[in-house]
């Protein structure tokens, strides 16, 4: 249709709704109707594909039908969610006429929420009588008014005198040029933004900090490290029931109910061994983990955590927090990096403190990797090796992060991985057998596939335990996303198998510059220094990878720290340099004097070009230093003598 076309289509919506107003404005008149007659009719002028007559997979579909599930008297999805190739860019939540939109703040409250979770920037609430837009940026308020966050409201009889904005921005082609992006630049002010990641690392900071008191108090036995491991994983595991009861493979209000009475954390610790039987995850198992069973914990502390994360007080109670069948798990990622700048350390007294790590102190803080730039890595390496290639084909692709940290470059190239499976079935389901169909029947890859394709092809290792045990939770996360209770039962009954593979042998932690032969020197460390150190054997931890001479793809963000900060002095800087420096100095005139100026991320490059295999790629984000600076120039003659260099992307010019 032409833009003329879809103007008079919504004109005669207009002129049917003034024609029996008094009737769609009564009780009678339900909201499902509304959908039918009118909002549904609206977006499909505008372009949107609602009834998917394009037959997209559930997961592409233009605009998903959210299900309407009410808890409490409170729906916990938004009724329609707009999607450009499967990524969300707006939702509407849609109204009986009988509903004041422009007076009423309970649905601008409701879709404020769904958007803030999504991190989207703004979303609608319609009845088609009213068409208001708020702003999502900021976690809504119980005590704000209707036209708190509101951009816009159009009442319908100025649909026609206002369509040129509304098809500007929220007809398909439009929102395909990324109008929504313009539009909200254009109103909102994103200084004052509090984007639900940085709620989210407000609430984890908080959280560690009550455990860490209580922990360091109550358990006099346990030592820093242990105290360390313990917070993390009792917050993990907390997170990861919460998502699954938002996403309702658990039963709503299971961890709120724990809190009622009794000792709480030991109510906790029951309902986490129920856990490991139904999900068989690393992060519940309790042959390996002999620290949490014992654990004293107030119970004040437990309450505090539980009531935050359900954003409310009382069972009963209307909440505007956390939604975590809403929240993407990139969206964790991104507050669980900014999360692991910090540990926490005991004073002499056993009094738990938490301060920023010696790297971070010294590097000026976290810098996360914006995620676009994670995508475009991600499809230019993942996307152009697996291009063409069937599934068997692509279960022999090994992909590494030797520094996964948090695990975003890990978390893009599972979610590229999953994609590019599920177009590939969809494509060719003639040639499939129903039993062998790995599609369940709402269009999602069915579990057996997720965890085939994690277990075959993703691969991490961080120094920092906690950053492997965050990095495993994102990956089992994004493995649950599609999964329900009855699919959980289905594992569980017919093949007798957890739903969750165990990523212990795909995530590990070490040291990924520094291998076993550091010790050939006989150096005398203590235990707790020789922990912190915490060499990796790069041939045993993944010995089938390298009988087949390596990884085929290295992706990441290495960490930029001087070498002359590293710690136990120079015992490290005399390995880097035998091991690593040597090979930049037979490719340049680098002068020993300057080995404390180069930077980490010089080193990983090397190493990481040591664990490809013949045609392998690597692709870093790394400091735009290496091009010019005099110290790099081993570095990069290294790279010109021992590599190809397919593409230098220089992102200070905004190019990509």
């Amino acid at each position: 249709m032409t833009k003329e076309d879809i103007k008079e289509e919504i004109k005669t919506l207009i002129d049917k709704f003034s024609s029996q107003k008094d009737y769609y404005k009564s009780l009678n008149y339900n909201e499902t109707q509304t959908r039918q007659d009118f909002i549904n009719p609206f977006f499909e002028a505008l372009g949107w594909d609602i009834d998917n007559r394009k037959q997209q997979l559930e997961t592409y579909r233009d605009v998903r039908h959210e299900d309407r599930v009410k808890i409490n008297g409170r729906s916990k999805a938004p009724d329609y969610s707009f999607n450009i190739e499967g990524k969300r860019k707006f939702f509407v939540e849609a109204k009986k006429p009988a509903i004041s939109i422009n007076d009423n703040p309970e649905p601008a409250l409701q879709v404020r929420n769904y958007g803030w979770n999504a991190k989207l920037n703004i979303s609608v609430v319609t009845d088609f009588e009213e068409f208001a837009i708020y702003d999502c940026t900021r976690k809504p308020k119980n005590v704000e008014r209707a036209n708190a966050k509101r951009l816009k409201y159009i009442y319908y009889t100025d649909y026609l005198k206002e369509f040129d904005f509304i098809y500007d921005t929220f007809s398909y082609e439009s929102v395909l040029k990324n109008s929504i992006e313009n539009y909200a630049k254009s109103k909102i002010n994103f200084k004052t933004a509090e984007p639900v990641d940085k709620e989210f690392l407000k609430s984890l900071e908080n959280w560690r900090e009550y455990l860490a008191t209580t922990i360091a108090l109550r358990n006099n036995q346990l030592e820093e490290e242990e105290i360390n491991f313990a917070v993390q994983q009792t917050i993990d595991r907390i997170v990861f029931l919460k998502v699954c009861e938002d996403r309702k493979i658990e039963n709503e209000n299971n961890l709120f109910k724990l809190i009622k009475s009794g000792n709480l954390y030991q109510n906790l610790f029951q309902y986490f061994q129920i856990a490991d039987q139904k999900y068989n995850s690393g992060l519940f198992d309790f042959k390996k983990d002999t620290i949490t069973k014992n654990l004293d914990i107030d119970n004040k502390v437990i309450r505090n955590i539980i009531t935050e994360l359900y954003g409310k007080n009382k069972e009963n109670e209307k909440e505007y927090g956390y939604n975590f069948a809403i929240i993407p798990v990139e969206i964790l990622g991104l507050a669980y990096e900014q999360f692991l700048g910090k540990v926490i350390r005991l004073t002499a007294a056993h009094h738990a403190k938490i301060e920023e790590k010696p790297e971070v102190r010294k590097a000026g803080g976290v810098y996360y990797t914006p995620e676009y730039i994670v995508e475009y890595i991600v499809k230019n390496t993942v996307g152009k090796l697996i291009d063409g290639k069937t599934p068997d084909e692509i279960a022999e692709i090994k992909i590494l992060d030797p520094s996964c940290g948090s695990g975003s470059f890990l978390l893009g190239a599972y979610q590229y991985l999953l994609d590019y499976h599920l177009k590939y079935y969809d494509k060719n389901r003639t040639k499939l057998k129903p039993k062998d169909n790995p599609i369940t029947p709402d269009g999602n890859l069915t579990s057996k596939e997720k965890k085939r394709i994690l277990l075959n092809n993703i691969y991490g290792v961080d120094i920092d335990t906690q950053a492997v045990e965050v990095t495993k939770l994102s990956l089992l996360l994004k493995a649950l996303e599609g999964e329900t209770d009855s699919s959980i039962q289905t594992s569980l009954q017919l093949f007798n198998e957890r739903v969750l593979p165990t990523i212990d042998s795909n995530i590990q932690c070490g040291n990924s510059l520094i291998a076993p032969d550091f010790y050939n020197r006989k150096l005398d460390f203590t235990p707790k220094e020789m922990r912190q150190i915490n060499v990796f054997d790069w041939q045993d931890a993944f010995q089938e990878i390298f009988e087949q001479k390596g990884f085929d793809i290295v992706i990441g963000n290495p960490p930029y720290v001087f070498t002359r900060d590293v710690d136990f002095g120079n015992s490290i800087k005399d390995y880097y340099k035998e091991n690593y420096l040597s090979l930049m100095s037979k490719s340049s005139n680098t002068r020993e004097n300057q080995t404390g100026k180069i930077n980490l991320f010089a080193l990983f490059i090397i190493r990481s070009l040591q664990l490809l295999n013949e045609n392998g790629h690597l692709s870093y984000i790394i400091p735009n230093t290496i091009l010019r600076t005099t110290i790099y120039e081993g570095v990069r003659k290294y790279l010109l003598d021992n590599t190809n260099i397919s593409k230098i992307v220089d992102l200070k010019s905004g190019v990509l």
